[in-house]
Order: C-alpha cells, then structure tokens, then sequence
C-alpha cells in the first residue's frame, strides 16, 4: 500500500524532529567531553605540583596554559569554568595555608583575572581565525564547484536549448532549491526545482527591470545578465549562496548563452552560405542553357522580319517573339554576371575609363527605355577619369538608368550626376517615382526582393540592384538609395577613383 501524502508528512517530520534531536544531543555530548578533559588536565596539574612542591609561579604558568589550551579548543565558556576550577585548586592545595580557601586574597584575584583575560583574548582570536578558515573553505568549494559548471557548460549539447540544461546544472553542482534562467534570444523561462509564489517569473522579471538583488536572510539572489553591454537575460536563485558565487554564477550562464548563441547564428551563416552557392550554381547553370535555345530564337524571328512579305498580325507575333527573346537574352546575361561575382575566384579587368564616355555609351544602349522621359546630365568635370572595370561600371549606371525609367511615370525627368568626392566618384540617378518605404532601402538590394508596393506594377525579377551592389563590392565601393514623397529617388553609387 503507497502511503498518503499526510503520512508522508508525518514521517518526514518525525525524522525531521529525531535528527534535530540527535545533532542537539551530539552538541552537549561534545561539550561535557571536552570539559572533562580540561577538568582532568587541571587535575593532573593539580596533583603534580601538590606531590613535586612546585612554587607558586610554576603551577600557575601550568594551570594558565591549560586556560589557553581550552579557549583556543573550546572556547570562551569552556575556558571560563576551566578558569575558576583552576584558581580553586591553586588556592586550596598550593597556596598556603594548604587545605583552605580565601577568596579575597589579592592573589587568587590576579590570577583569575589573568585567566579570565587570557582565555577571552584567545578564544576570541580562535573563534575570528576559524570564521576565516570556514569562510576560505567555503569560497574553495565555491571556486571548485564553479570550476566544474564552467568546464561543463563546454559539454552542452548545443543542438538543444541552453536554458534548461544550464539551470539542472547549477541546481545540481551548487544543491539549490530553486533555479530559473530567462534567455531573451530565444523568448523563453526555464527553471530547476521546486517553485513557490511568482518565483517562475522572477527571472523574466530581472531581465525587464534589469537590477540585480540580494536577500541574504532567504537564501533569494537576482542577477541580470550581460554580454557585450547589452541584456541577454536574467537568473533567479534560491538556497545557500553568496553575493560574489551569485555574480559568478550570472556571469558563466551570461558567457554560455553568448557561447551558444554564437554557435546558432554560425550555424544559420554557414546554412544560408551554403544556399547561396547552391543558388548561385542553379542559376549559373540555368543562364547557360538558356543562352543556346535563346540565340536559335532570335535568330529565326530577325530571319522571318527580313524576310518579308508577312501580314500585319505575322508580323506583329515575329516582332513580339524578338522583343521578348531580346528581354530573356539580357535577362540570362545578368544571371551569368551574377554568378560570376557570386564566385570567390572572380576577377576584375580595370582599365582607364572616361566617366562622361561611360554614361553617354549606357544612356544610348538605354534610348528605347527612355523614350518617354528627358534626361539631365550633369558632369562638372568632363575629364573626369577612374580605374575601374568598365562593364561592370556600366552594369551599376544601366541597372540605375532602367530603374529610373520603369518607376517614375512618363514624363517626368531622369537626372545623372557624377562628380569626384574625397577620392571617390559619386554617380548617382535620380527620378520621381513612387518613394521607397525606409524598411526597404536596404532589402531592394537582395537578389529577388521587390517592394510590395510596386511588385504586382511593374514587371521585374529583382536581380538587377543585387548585380549592381555586387558589382560595387567587388571595386570595394557600395551603393545606397534616399527616397522621400517630395524629393523622390536617387541611387547612388560611390566608388574609388584609382585601382585599389
């Protein structure tokens, strides 16, 4: 039959009430067996110097020494009764008259007194020297116990969550009560033992009010933890600790959370690394087939317009199928210069380049796009030069210029500025379409991402700004957007004047 809880109870404070009275009856026994072996010291004492006639002195330097003995072993109190039985005995057997007691005699005083001091200096030196010897013994198990959390928290299988392992493991090395761990990367408590009250959330609750508290007298401590000089989380404890094991503690739970956090964001670099080179390999494959077909189907549609003689509707299917072909074509070569960029080995073939030359040759490949809007060109240096790669250079300006002209509505002007700044050539494009969000002008850059607002507006695969700031990385340079409703878009590009 299980027992009932109650009966649990009962036997639990039965022994309870049995080993306190156990330990309580040790404690006395510890005293009166120690007490009877200073009262047996005094007494062989004692019965020397009566049986060797020893003078005055001598027995009290032996009786004294017994007084310091017993302070220094026992204690104040010990030493005390241990005091008066020896001045008894030094009055009654040594003192003469032999056999009889004077308590006011000026000597028997004197030498009480001496005792009396002896013994309180002593046992007060004792009692301080063992508070620090038990203090340096517990602050070295602490440190061995901290050791052991330390070297285990490298253990952690850091396939799983930090919290829960790190919170039994605490509990386990240092027998606490009650240990909750809050972890502000992963949104979640985790805790060790019996709860009472809210103590659930007093680890979340250290974390948001971010100050640390002791409470010696209930065994509580609450720490916040840091990494970096930023929150990461907070630890509760209860049971028997100290303030400076408490900083310990929040400090090696503080580096194993970085430690794991670490851990999971490598792990999601090296996963999306490895994604990129998958998808860099897909679409570099891709580009390369579609080129053959795409060649074969341009060349049949020019052939069928220069052939002539086709009727209105022939001839509007064959200059649709060499518009689109044309479309797929460029399409295709971007994958392929993104792919190129995308491999570490990529190389870069700089050269001179007259940056007015530069724009004028893009903005003539892009009259077609631009039919519909006046461009301004702004260049106060005609003459201005930089070594740079002169088709990627035209990538980053095409890609800026055919942006401008499919978001800004008709009619309105595109401007190019280029100008050197610091060592630097700044070109920059602007036009006054529709603004992008602040959130976004970071995200345009992502190969595939569009603005949500645009994306169903106008056709596009989101590959051409990735090109273009792949392509300044590569000249170590790096591109930017500003956008606001009454200013409206500008891209910019900065790159070095010279080769690096």
């Amino acid at each position: 039959m299980v027992p009932s809880r109650r009966h649990d109870s009962i036997y639990q404070t039965r022994a309870g009430g049995n080993a306190e009275a156990f330990f309580r009856a040790r404690f006395w026994l510890r005293l009166f067996a120690q007490f009877s072996i200073a009262l047996w010291a005094v007494s062989l004492t004692t019965f020397c110097a009566f049986v060797l006639h020893l003078d005055l002195s001598t027995t009290g330097f032996l009786y004294l020494t017994i007084v310091v003995i017993t302070a220094l072993c026992c204690g104040f109190g010990q030493a005390t009764l241990t005091s008066l039985i020896a001045v008894g005995c030094l009055d009654y057997f040594i003192v003469p008259p032999v056999f009889s007691f004077d308590i006011g005699d000026s000597n028997n005083l004197v030498a009480l007194a001496t005792f009396e001091f002896c013994a309180l200096i002593v046992s007060q030196l004792s009692t301080r020297e063992k508070r620090h010897a038990l203090e340096a013994k517990q602050q070295r198990n602490s440190m061995e116990k901290l050791y052991e959390v330390s070297r285990r928290t490298l253990q952690l299988d850091l396939h799983l969550p930090p919290g829960p392992q790190l919170v039994g493991l605490i509990r386990e090395s240092f027998q606490l009560q009650y240990v909750a761990l809050f972890d502000e990367a992963l949104g979640r408590c985790d805790s060790s033992g019996n709860a009472s009250g809210d103590e659930e959330d007093r680890a979340q609750v250290a974390y948001l009010e971010g100050i640390h508290r002791n409470d010696a007298r209930a065994g509580i401590w609450e720490r916040v933890l840091h990494a970096d000089h930023r929150l990461t989380g907070g630890l509760y404890l209860r049971g028997k600790l100290d303030p400076l094991t408490a900083d310990a503690l929040a400090s090696v739970t503080a580096i194993a959370l970085e430690r794991c956090g670490s851990y999971e964001k490598e792990n999601q670099a090296e996963a999306a690394r490895q994604s990129e080179q998958m998808r860099t390999a897909v679409l570099d494959a891709l580009a390369h087939a579609f080129k053959t077909p795409l060649t074969a189907i341009r060349i049949a549609s020019a052939g069928l317009l220069e052939i002539g003689n086709l009727s209105k509707p022939q001839f509007e299917l064959a200059n649709l199928i060499d518009e689109q072909s044309i479309q797929l074509n460029d399409l295709a070569t971007r994958l392929l210069r993104t792919a190129k960029l995308d491999t570490s080995g990529s190389r870069l073939e700089p050269e001179q380049v007259l940056v007015s030359g530069l724009i004028a040759a893009v903005l003539s490949d892009q009259a077609g796009r631009l039919d519909l809007h006046p461009v301004e060109v702004a260049i106060p240096d005609s003459t201005l030069t930089m070594q740079c790669d002169r088709g990627l250079l035209a990538t980053i300006v095409g890609q800026f210029v055919d942006n401008a002209a499919k978001y800004s509505p008709p009619g309105t002007p595109i401007r190019v500025l280029a100008e050197e700044s610091h060592s630097q050539v700044l070109i920059s494009v602007h036009n006054e379409g529709v603004p992008i969000r602040l959130e976004d002008r970071q995200r345009i850059f992502e190969r595939f991402y569009r603005c949500p607002e645009t994306e169903d507006a106008v056709s596009g695969t989101g590959i051409g700004l990735s090109l273009a700031r792949k392509a300044a990385e590569a000249h170590h340079g790096h591109v930017w957007v500003i956008s606001s409703e009454s200013e409206g878009t500008t891209f910019y590009v900065s790159l070095p004047q010279s080769e690096a």
